[in-house]
């Protein structure tokens, strides 16, 4: 029997990714669900293969306090959502900023993995050689830095909105 076209890529690729450590993470998301009040919210899909991952925010002076994510993507995606609910909260705006910029850079131009408390997303370079696995792995730190900015607005909206009691009479 004649071995399939593209056999070896899939092969080498599903050794290549999807580790047991990367599958345990997969398995194991915590913070998983929606929060009842988030200051922000986002969703991201990854059109190529339909993961959808939503998130939700709750932040105190640019600080992540509360986190929720709703995943439904492949074990890549899993498996960096894992990270991040892991250690988003505490984190603030800027962090997961630098953190998904830096595993963005990892995975599409050969940049160094994340630093700090995201440095766990290193497990993940091997998804470098193969771009089309990019978009679902990103999907969870897209989303979180959407909500935060959403949460952010917010808060300044309800800030610039509100009134004094001042000179009521």
């Amino acid at each position: 029997m004649a071995p399939e076209p593209g056999g070896d890529y899939l092969r080498r690729m599903i050794d290549d990714l999807y580790s047991s450590k990367l599958l345990a993470l997969a398995a194991n998301m915590p913070r998983t669900g929606r929060l009842a009040a988030p200051d922000g919210s986002s969703e991201k899909v990854s059109k190529l293969c339909g993961s959808r991952v939503t998130v939700d925010v709750a932040l105190k002076d640019g600080v992540v306090v509360d986190f929720a994510q709703d995943v439904k993507a492949c074990a890549l995606g899993q498996a960096a959502a894992a990270v991040l609910g892991e250690h988003v909260v505490g984190a603030s705006v800027q962090e997961i900023e630098m953190a998904r910029d830096a595993f963005r850079a990892m995975l599409k131009a050969g940049g160094a993995p994340p630093v700090g408390r995201f440095s766990d997303l290193k497990m993940l370079e091997p998804v470098k050689d193969y771009p089309p696995r990019h978009t679902s792995t990103l999907l969870a730190f897209e989303a979180t830095v959407e909500a935060c900015h959403r949460a952010l607005a917010a808060g300044q909206t309800a800030e610039t909105t509100r009134t004094s009691r001042a000179g009521a009479a």
